[in-house]
Protein backbone atom coordinates (compact mmCIF):
# COMPACT_ATOMS: atom_id res chain seq x y z
CA UNK A 1 0.00 0.00 0.00
CA UNK A 2 1.70 3.16 -1.26
CA UNK A 3 0.54 6.41 0.29
CA UNK A 4 2.30 9.48 -1.11
CA UNK A 5 0.03 12.01 0.56
CA UNK A 6 1.64 13.48 3.72
CA UNK A 7 -1.63 13.44 5.66
CA UNK A 8 -2.16 9.80 4.69
CA UNK A 9 1.27 8.89 6.09
CA UNK A 10 0.49 10.71 9.34
CA UNK A 11 -2.83 8.83 9.58
CA UNK A 12 -1.08 5.46 9.18
CA UNK A 13 1.59 6.29 11.76
CA UNK A 14 -0.94 7.60 14.30
CA UNK A 15 -3.23 4.60 13.82
CA UNK A 16 -0.39 2.11 14.33
CA UNK A 17 0.89 4.02 17.38
CA UNK A 18 -2.57 4.14 18.99
CA UNK A 19 -3.36 0.47 18.28
CA UNK A 20 0.04 -0.68 19.61
CA UNK A 21 -0.24 1.55 22.66
CA UNK A 22 -3.76 0.20 23.20
CA UNK A 23 -2.41 -3.35 23.41
CA UNK A 24 0.12 -2.30 26.06
CA UNK A 25 -2.48 -0.46 28.12
CA UNK A 26 -5.11 -3.19 27.82
CA UNK A 27 -2.58 -5.65 29.24
CA UNK A 28 -1.62 -3.25 32.02
CA UNK A 29 -5.24 -2.50 32.92
CA UNK A 30 -6.44 -6.10 32.77
CA UNK A 31 -3.57 -8.39 33.81
CA UNK A 32 -4.72 -8.63 37.43
CA UNK A 33 -8.44 -9.10 36.74
CA UNK A 34 -7.69 -11.52 33.88
CA UNK A 35 -5.54 -13.64 36.19
CA UNK A 36 -8.22 -13.67 38.88
CA UNK A 37 -11.19 -14.32 36.58
CA UNK A 38 -9.67 -16.45 33.81
CA UNK A 39 -6.38 -17.75 35.22
CA UNK A 40 -4.51 -16.03 32.38
CA UNK A 41 -3.02 -12.56 32.82
CA UNK A 42 -2.81 -12.18 29.03
CA UNK A 43 -6.45 -13.09 28.35
CA UNK A 44 -7.54 -9.60 27.24
CA UNK A 45 -4.20 -8.87 25.57
CA UNK A 46 -4.54 -11.91 23.30
CA UNK A 47 -8.02 -10.82 22.25
CA UNK A 48 -6.77 -7.28 21.65
CA UNK A 49 -3.89 -8.45 19.46
CA UNK A 50 -6.30 -10.55 17.40
CA UNK A 51 -8.54 -7.47 17.13
CA UNK A 52 -5.62 -5.35 15.89
CA UNK A 53 -4.66 -7.98 13.29
CA UNK A 54 -8.25 -8.19 12.03
CA UNK A 55 -8.46 -4.39 12.12
CA UNK A 56 -5.28 -4.06 10.04
CA UNK A 57 -6.75 -6.47 7.50
CA UNK A 58 -9.90 -4.34 7.35
CA UNK A 59 -7.83 -1.17 7.00
CA UNK A 60 -5.78 -2.64 4.15
CA UNK A 61 -8.80 -3.94 2.25
CA UNK A 62 -10.71 -0.65 2.59
CA UNK A 63 -7.62 1.33 1.56
CA UNK A 64 -7.58 -0.51 -1.80
CA UNK A 65 -11.33 -0.42 -2.54
CA UNK A 66 -12.35 2.70 -4.45
CA UNK A 67 -14.52 4.52 -1.91
CA UNK A 68 -16.64 6.15 -4.64
CA UNK A 69 -18.43 2.85 -5.17
CA UNK A 70 -20.05 3.26 -1.75
CA UNK A 71 -22.05 6.23 -2.99
CA UNK A 72 -24.13 3.94 -5.20
CA UNK A 73 -25.23 1.94 -2.16
CA UNK A 74 -25.69 4.61 0.50
CA UNK A 75 -29.31 3.57 1.14
CA UNK A 76 -28.09 -0.02 1.56
CA UNK A 77 -25.72 1.17 4.30
CA UNK A 78 -28.69 2.75 6.09
CA UNK A 79 -30.75 -0.45 5.89
CA UNK A 80 -27.83 -2.65 6.99
CA UNK A 81 -27.28 -0.38 10.00
CA UNK A 82 -30.95 -0.72 10.99
CA UNK A 83 -30.81 -4.51 10.61
CA UNK A 84 -27.71 -4.73 12.83
CA UNK A 85 -29.37 -2.65 15.52
CA UNK A 86 -32.52 -4.80 15.42
CA UNK A 87 -30.57 -8.05 15.76
CA UNK A 88 -29.84 -7.37 19.44
CA UNK A 89 -33.56 -7.78 20.16
CA UNK A 90 -33.77 -11.22 18.53
CA UNK A 91 -34.19 -13.85 21.29
CA UNK A 92 -31.18 -16.14 21.53
CA UNK A 93 -29.04 -13.84 19.39
CA UNK A 94 -28.95 -10.73 21.57
CA UNK A 95 -26.65 -10.91 24.60
CA UNK A 96 -27.46 -9.11 27.84
CA UNK A 97 -24.82 -7.91 30.28
CA UNK A 98 -25.21 -5.57 33.27
CA UNK A 99 -28.85 -4.96 32.35
CA UNK A 100 -28.15 -3.87 28.75
CA UNK A 101 -28.64 -5.85 25.52
CA UNK A 102 -25.95 -4.33 23.32
CA UNK A 103 -24.30 -7.39 21.80
CA UNK A 104 -25.13 -10.25 19.45
CA UNK A 105 -23.36 -13.56 19.68
CA UNK A 106 -23.16 -17.04 18.23
CA UNK A 107 -21.15 -19.54 20.23
CA UNK A 108 -18.02 -17.82 21.52
CA UNK A 109 -18.23 -14.98 18.96
CA UNK A 110 -19.78 -11.69 20.04
CA UNK A 111 -19.99 -8.24 18.47
CA UNK A 112 -21.56 -4.86 19.24
CA UNK A 113 -23.82 -3.80 16.34
CA UNK A 114 -23.96 -0.14 17.39
CA UNK A 115 -20.22 0.18 16.66
CA UNK A 116 -20.89 -0.80 13.05
CA UNK A 117 -24.18 1.06 12.67
CA UNK A 118 -22.81 4.49 13.57
CA UNK A 119 -20.42 4.25 10.61
CA UNK A 120 -23.23 2.93 8.39
CA UNK A 121 -25.09 6.14 9.22
CA UNK A 122 -22.05 8.24 8.20
CA UNK A 123 -21.84 6.44 4.82
CA UNK A 124 -25.56 7.00 4.29
CA UNK A 125 -25.44 10.68 5.24
CA UNK A 126 -22.38 11.26 3.03
CA UNK A 127 -24.24 9.87 0.02
CA UNK A 128 -27.56 11.48 0.86
CA UNK A 129 -26.16 14.96 1.51
CA UNK A 130 -23.80 14.90 -1.49
CA UNK A 131 -26.73 15.01 -3.93
CA UNK A 132 -27.40 18.72 -4.38
CA UNK A 133 -28.30 21.35 -1.81
CA UNK A 134 -30.90 19.25 -0.01
CA UNK A 135 -30.74 20.98 3.37
CA UNK A 136 -31.83 24.32 1.96
CA UNK A 137 -35.37 23.03 2.50
CA UNK A 138 -36.56 22.42 6.05
CA UNK A 139 -38.53 19.39 4.83
CA UNK A 140 -35.29 17.60 3.94
CA UNK A 141 -33.73 18.60 7.27
CA UNK A 142 -36.65 16.99 9.11
CA UNK A 143 -36.41 13.86 6.94
CA UNK A 144 -32.67 13.55 7.62
CA UNK A 145 -33.16 14.07 11.36
CA UNK A 146 -35.95 11.50 11.40
CA UNK A 147 -33.82 8.90 9.62
CA UNK A 148 -30.95 9.52 12.03
CA UNK A 149 -33.43 9.58 14.92
CA UNK A 150 -34.46 5.99 14.16
CA UNK A 151 -30.85 4.94 14.80
CA UNK A 152 -30.80 6.89 18.07
CA UNK A 153 -34.08 5.32 19.26
CA UNK A 154 -32.92 1.78 18.51
CA UNK A 155 -29.61 2.35 20.30
CA UNK A 156 -31.41 3.98 23.24
CA UNK A 157 -33.64 0.91 23.60
CA UNK A 158 -30.61 -1.35 24.22
CA UNK A 159 -30.06 0.88 26.32
CA UNK A 160 -26.82 2.62 25.31
CA UNK A 161 -26.91 6.33 26.11
CA UNK A 162 -23.24 6.90 25.24
CA UNK A 163 -23.39 5.62 21.65
CA UNK A 164 -26.72 7.44 21.25
CA UNK A 165 -24.99 10.71 22.16
CA UNK A 166 -22.13 9.94 19.76
CA UNK A 167 -24.55 9.23 16.90
CA UNK A 168 -26.67 12.30 17.68
CA UNK A 169 -23.68 14.66 17.76
CA UNK A 170 -22.32 13.16 14.54
CA UNK A 171 -25.71 13.59 12.88
CA UNK A 172 -25.88 17.26 13.90
CA UNK A 173 -22.30 17.86 12.74
CA UNK A 174 -22.97 16.35 9.32
CA UNK A 175 -26.14 18.40 8.96
CA UNK A 176 -24.08 21.54 9.57
CA UNK A 177 -21.41 20.69 7.02
CA UNK A 178 -24.22 19.65 4.67
CA UNK A 179 -25.61 23.17 4.73
CA UNK A 180 -28.24 23.30 7.51
CA UNK A 181 -28.91 26.89 8.50
CA UNK A 182 -28.47 28.12 12.07
CA UNK A 183 -32.05 29.36 12.37
CA UNK A 184 -33.32 25.90 11.42
CA UNK A 185 -31.05 24.36 14.04
CA UNK A 186 -32.37 26.84 16.63
CA UNK A 187 -35.97 25.97 15.80
CA UNK A 188 -35.33 22.24 16.13
CA UNK A 189 -33.08 22.38 19.21
CA UNK A 190 -35.91 23.24 21.65
CA UNK A 191 -37.95 20.04 21.09
CA UNK A 192 -34.69 18.02 20.95
CA UNK A 193 -33.62 19.31 24.40
CA UNK A 194 -37.10 18.61 25.76
CA UNK A 195 -36.88 15.05 24.43
CA UNK A 196 -33.48 14.50 26.11
CA UNK A 197 -34.86 15.70 29.44
CA UNK A 198 -37.86 13.39 29.04
CA UNK A 199 -35.63 10.39 28.27
CA UNK A 200 -33.60 11.09 31.39
CA UNK A 201 -36.66 11.44 33.58
CA UNK A 202 -38.39 8.23 32.44
CA UNK A 203 -35.37 6.04 33.24
CA UNK A 204 -34.35 6.14 36.94
CA UNK A 205 -30.82 4.84 36.27
CA UNK A 206 -30.06 7.85 34.05
CA UNK A 207 -31.25 10.25 36.72
CA UNK A 208 -29.17 8.37 39.29
CA UNK A 209 -26.09 8.78 37.11
CA UNK A 210 -26.60 12.53 36.93
CA UNK A 211 -26.93 12.67 40.71
CA UNK A 212 -23.75 10.59 41.03
CA UNK A 213 -21.99 12.95 38.63
CA UNK A 214 -22.96 16.01 40.67
CA UNK A 215 -21.91 14.42 43.98
CA UNK A 216 -20.37 10.94 43.66
CA UNK A 217 -19.51 10.85 47.39
CA UNK A 218 -23.20 10.94 48.25
CA UNK A 219 -23.38 7.26 47.29
CA UNK A 220 -19.73 6.12 47.19
CA UNK A 221 -20.44 2.37 47.16
CA UNK A 222 -23.06 2.35 44.41
CA UNK A 223 -23.71 4.96 41.68
CA UNK A 224 -20.73 7.11 42.64
CA UNK A 225 -18.24 4.26 43.06
CA UNK A 226 -16.84 4.07 39.52
CA UNK A 227 -16.33 7.81 39.16
CA UNK A 228 -14.63 8.03 42.56
CA UNK A 229 -12.21 5.22 41.67
CA UNK A 230 -11.53 6.89 38.33
CA UNK A 231 -10.71 10.18 40.06
CA UNK A 232 -8.43 8.33 42.51
CA UNK A 233 -6.54 6.85 39.55
CA UNK A 234 -6.18 10.20 37.77
CA UNK A 235 -5.17 11.99 40.98
CA UNK A 236 -2.59 9.34 41.84
CA UNK A 237 -0.88 9.76 38.48
CA UNK A 238 0.14 13.38 39.02
CA UNK A 239 2.54 14.78 36.44
CA UNK A 240 4.61 11.72 35.52
CA UNK A 241 2.48 8.80 36.78
CA UNK A 242 3.25 5.86 39.02
CA UNK A 243 4.93 3.92 36.21
CA UNK A 244 3.77 1.54 33.49
CA UNK A 245 2.20 -1.69 34.83
CA UNK A 246 2.09 -0.23 38.36
CA UNK A 247 -1.59 0.75 38.53
CA UNK A 248 -3.30 0.19 41.85
CA UNK A 249 -6.82 0.90 40.59
CA UNK A 250 -6.54 -1.86 37.97
CA UNK A 251 -6.44 -4.41 40.78
CA UNK A 252 -10.25 -4.85 40.77
CA UNK A 253 -10.90 -1.38 42.20
CA UNK A 254 -11.93 0.38 38.98
CA UNK A 255 -14.61 -1.48 36.98
CA UNK A 256 -14.10 -1.72 33.20
CA UNK A 257 -10.53 -0.48 33.58
CA UNK A 258 -9.51 -2.22 30.34
CA UNK A 259 -12.37 -0.78 28.29
CA UNK A 260 -14.46 2.31 29.04
CA UNK A 261 -12.17 3.62 31.81
CA UNK A 262 -8.79 2.77 30.33
CA UNK A 263 -7.91 6.48 30.13
CA UNK A 264 -7.97 6.56 33.95
CA UNK A 265 -5.31 3.84 34.06
CA UNK A 266 -3.26 5.73 31.48
CA UNK A 267 -3.47 8.83 33.68
CA UNK A 268 -2.48 6.83 36.76
CA UNK A 269 0.50 5.08 35.19
CA UNK A 270 1.80 7.74 32.79
CA UNK A 271 0.51 10.90 34.44
CA UNK A 272 -0.48 14.18 32.86
CA UNK A 273 2.48 14.02 30.45
CA UNK A 274 1.41 10.63 29.10
CA UNK A 275 -2.20 11.76 28.70
CA UNK A 276 -1.07 14.90 26.90
CA UNK A 277 1.09 12.86 24.51
CA UNK A 278 -1.87 10.55 23.80
CA UNK A 279 -4.14 13.52 23.10
CA UNK A 280 -1.56 14.99 20.72
CA UNK A 281 -1.55 11.76 18.68
CA UNK A 282 -5.37 11.78 18.56
CA UNK A 283 -5.38 15.42 17.45
CA UNK A 284 -2.84 14.67 14.70
CA UNK A 285 -4.98 11.75 13.50
CA UNK A 286 -8.25 13.72 13.52
CA UNK A 287 -6.79 16.86 11.92
CA UNK A 288 -5.14 14.78 9.19
CA UNK A 289 -8.46 13.05 8.40
CA UNK A 290 -10.18 16.45 8.20
CA UNK A 291 -7.41 17.67 5.87
CA UNK A 292 -7.86 14.66 3.59
CA UNK A 293 -11.57 15.50 3.44
CA UNK A 294 -10.90 19.17 2.73
CA UNK A 295 -8.54 18.19 -0.10
CA UNK A 296 -11.09 15.87 -1.73
CA UNK A 297 -12.56 17.05 -5.01
CA UNK A 298 -16.16 15.93 -4.45
CA UNK A 299 -18.73 16.25 -1.69
CA UNK A 300 -19.19 12.54 -1.05
CA UNK A 301 -15.47 11.94 -0.38
CA UNK A 302 -15.28 15.04 1.81
CA UNK A 303 -18.39 14.15 3.83
CA UNK A 304 -17.09 10.60 4.37
CA UNK A 305 -13.84 11.89 5.87
CA UNK A 306 -15.57 14.59 7.92
CA UNK A 307 -18.06 12.08 9.33
CA UNK A 308 -15.36 9.55 10.27
CA UNK A 309 -13.27 12.30 11.88
CA UNK A 310 -16.36 13.50 13.75
CA UNK A 311 -17.05 10.06 15.24
CA UNK A 312 -13.45 9.65 16.40
CA UNK A 313 -13.22 13.15 17.89
CA UNK A 314 -16.66 13.02 19.58
CA UNK A 315 -15.96 9.60 21.07
CA UNK A 316 -12.53 10.65 22.37
CA UNK A 317 -13.97 13.82 23.92
CA UNK A 318 -16.91 12.00 25.54
CA UNK A 319 -14.70 9.21 26.91
CA UNK A 320 -12.21 11.62 28.49
CA UNK A 321 -15.03 13.82 29.79
CA UNK A 322 -16.68 10.82 31.49
CA UNK A 323 -13.57 9.45 33.22
CA UNK A 324 -12.57 12.92 34.47
CA UNK A 325 -16.04 13.58 35.89
CA UNK A 326 -16.79 16.38 33.42
CA UNK A 327 -20.09 14.81 32.28
CA UNK A 328 -22.35 12.11 33.80
CA UNK A 329 -20.89 8.58 33.64
CA UNK A 330 -21.74 6.55 30.55
CA UNK A 331 -19.92 3.63 28.95
CA UNK A 332 -18.00 4.54 25.79
CA UNK A 333 -14.72 2.98 24.57
CA UNK A 334 -11.67 5.09 23.72
CA UNK A 335 -11.11 4.60 19.96
CA UNK A 336 -8.21 2.25 19.04
CA UNK A 337 -7.21 2.00 22.71
CA UNK A 338 -9.98 0.32 24.72
CA UNK A 339 -10.43 -3.45 24.69
CA UNK A 340 -12.90 -4.60 22.03
CA UNK A 341 -12.37 -6.33 18.70
CA UNK A 342 -15.53 -4.93 17.06
CA UNK A 343 -14.49 -1.37 17.87
CA UNK A 344 -10.97 -1.95 16.52
CA UNK A 345 -12.24 -3.50 13.29
CA UNK A 346 -14.74 -0.76 12.44
CA UNK A 347 -12.48 2.16 13.40
CA UNK A 348 -9.48 0.80 11.51
CA UNK A 349 -11.63 -0.09 8.48
CA UNK A 350 -13.06 3.45 8.50
CA UNK A 351 -9.52 4.83 8.58
CA UNK A 352 -8.76 2.58 5.60
CA UNK A 353 -11.59 4.33 3.72
CA UNK A 354 -9.98 7.70 4.53
CA UNK A 355 -6.66 6.41 3.19
CA UNK A 356 -8.39 5.44 -0.05
CA UNK A 357 -9.82 8.96 -0.31
CA UNK A 358 -6.27 10.29 0.09
CA UNK A 359 -4.93 7.90 -2.57
CA UNK A 360 -7.70 8.64 -5.06
CA UNK A 361 -7.42 12.40 -4.54
CA UNK A 362 -3.65 12.33 -5.04
CA UNK A 363 -4.08 10.15 -8.13
CA UNK A 364 -6.61 12.56 -9.65
CA UNK A 365 -4.39 15.56 -8.92
CA UNK A 366 -1.44 13.88 -10.64
CA UNK A 367 -3.58 12.96 -13.64
CA UNK A 368 -4.85 16.53 -13.97
CA UNK A 369 -1.25 17.83 -13.90
CA UNK A 370 -0.27 15.45 -16.70
CA UNK A 371 -3.38 16.32 -18.71
CA UNK A 372 -2.74 20.06 -18.59
CA UNK A 373 1.06 19.94 -18.72
CA UNK A 374 2.24 22.49 -21.37
CA UNK A 375 4.20 21.14 -24.37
Amino acid sequence: MRIKNKDGIIIIICTLLLASFGCVMVYSASKYSAQVNFGDAMFYLKKQIIGVIIGLAGLTICAFINHKIYKKFYWLFYIVGIIFLCLVFVPGLGKTSFGATRWIGVGGFTMQPSEISKFCLVFFLAGFLADGDKLSKIKNVIITLSLGGIYCVLIMLEPNMSITMCVAFTLIFMLFIGGMRLKVFGALSVPAIALVILLIMIEPYRLNRIVAFLNPWQNPLDEGYQLIQSLYAIGSGGLWGVGLFNSRQAELFLPFSESDFIFSIIAEELGFVGCLALCVVFVLLIVSIFKVGARANNKFSAFLCFGIAAIISIQVILNIAVVTGSIPPTGLPLPLISAGSTSLLVFMSAIGVVLNVARQTEKEIQQSKIRFKPN
